[in-house]
């Protein structure tokens, strides 16, 4: 074989594995559209890979995230939807109704997999539960209609209350409409006093929180909100501060001393939104993937901070409790 031959016959093995390489097909991208900032969701978010893993799908193994956090400013979520759907993400997650929303505005053509505190048909994301037409689906995880509940469970553990003060974040204003009247209509039914309370902001939560020195309210009921959730450890101190009675959404408050919580199991929300991703990645449609209807619900008693208001747990609540922490 002639020198000149050889070289040229080496050169094309080396390049080899750069062809097989660059033949490989990219790996999918997934948008990940929060209103939060990363460290407040360190758990939801593996929850979320773990729904992607039981689908067959790792980060950085056979699938990128994109992630795009909002940190609290609800008026950053168009632009970062946009760059989502400019990166062609090949599904965007959406954590919450307000980036649903959002979401939904900027494309029509991207799988969107929302988690939603509300109805999905009354906000428009889907056309029906059983079959959302579009390009939507996700999980419903009612939050907005298990205000009732929450009120009666709070006025079981409270039943003293006749005066009950609601703090919502008016910058979420399609939750807060909903949780507001459903707060009202409970509130009318059970005879009690309601008065609403806005915080948007960590000073505004302050705030509405000084109001207690000169008007006491007999318990707190904190909407369910991305913001106010991130601000957990305020809102618990504050309670205890004010040693006022207070009821949360989810279990994330009474695990640091919030005195009860009722609401959806929210990783387990969050894992089943990442199986649905590793659904579509597989080539399901969203118009043809039911939008799931949150199953597990949990009522969570801090039973030390019970005693330290001077409450006596009644013995229905521990009963039905899924945990009592002391």
């Amino acid at each position: 074989m002639k020198r000149r031959e050889f070289i040229t016959l080496l050169g094309g093995a080396a390049a080899w594995p750069l062809a097989a390489r660059a033949q490989q097909p990219a790996m999918p991208v997934v948008g990940f559209l929060n209103t939060r900032a990363p460290e407040q969701d360190a758990h939801l978010l593996a929850a979320f890979r773990q729904g992607l893993k039981d689908t067959g799908y790792v980060e950085r193994e056979n699938v990128a995230i994109e992630y795009r956090w909002a940190e609290n400013q609800m008026d950053r979520l168009p632009e970062l939807a946009a760059e989502l759907v400019h990166r062609a993400a090949a599904v965007i997650v959406a954590t919450n109704t307000s980036s649903a929303l959002v979401a939904k505005a900027a494309t029509t053509t991207i799988p969107i997999i929302f988690i939603a505190g509300e109805d999905p048909v009354r906000l428009d994301l889907v056309a029906s539960l059983a079959r959302p037409g579009g390009n939507l689906t996700g999980i419903n995880f009612f939050s907005a209609e298990l205000t009732a509940k929450r009120l009666e469970l709070l006025r079981e553990l409270v039943p003293a209350a006749t005066r009950v003060t609601v703090l919502v974040n008016p910058a979420n204003a399609t939750v807060t409409e909903s949780t507001v009247r459903g707060v009202e209509a409970a509130a009318q039914a059970m005879g009690l006093q309601i008065q609403v309370l806005n915080a948007s902001t960590s000073r505004e939560i302050d705030t509405a929180f000084a109001t207690f020195v000169h008007e006491r309210p007999d318990a707190v009921f904190v909407g369910v909100d991305p913001f106010l959730n991130s601000r957990r450890a305020q809102l618990v101190n504050l309670a205890s501060r004010h040693a006022v009675p207070a009821t949360f959404a989810n279990r994330d408050f009474a695990e640091i001393g919030g005195l009860m919580s009722y609401g959806t199991n929210i990783a387990d929300a969050f894992r089943q939104i990442g199986v649905y991703t590793g659904r579509i990645l597989k080539g399901a449609k969203p118009a043809d993937l039911p939008v799931v209807q949150a199953s597990k619900f949990e009522l969570v008693i801090n039973a030390q901070t019970a005693r330290m208001l001077g409450l006596t747990v009644p013995t229905t609540l521990l009963a039905s409790a899924d945990e009592v922490i002391e």
